[in-house]
């Protein structure tokens, strides 16, 4: 891929040819003149030792990202609202408990 083509923000899918041994999905954290800085989004599990050692960020070189499948990116999206959801509910029934402790003292 071009520099010209990748933007902040745009979830890639890119392979590394050092640290990581599969293809991973990433999304674009910070460009340079000849790569880009990914946070590692959806992996392998065979690489789960070393995304964890890399903090979940990566930079690669632009020849080496392609633009994700659609399909790919609308599963991760959908993930990530769900994840939202799930998080706020669980915050509403922490804070109800607390709730009813207080009135039951």
């Amino acid at each position: 891929m071009k520099k010209a083509d990748v933007k902040l923000d745009d979830i890639v899918s890119a392979k590394s040819e050092e640290e990581l041994t599969q293809p991973f999905i990433g999304k674009v954290e910070k460009l340079y003149e000849n790569s880009a800085m990914l946070t590692i989004i959806d992996f392998d599990q065979v690489d789960k030792t070393a995304v964890g050692d890399l903090n979940q960020k990566i930079v690669v070189n632009f020849k080496n990202i392609k633009a994700a499948p659609k399909r790919k990116v609308k599963e991760i999206q959908a993930l990530a609202k769900s994840d939202v959801k799930i998080e706020k509910i669980a915050q509403e029934n922490t804070d109800a408990q607390e709730d009813i402790a207080k009135k039951a003292k």
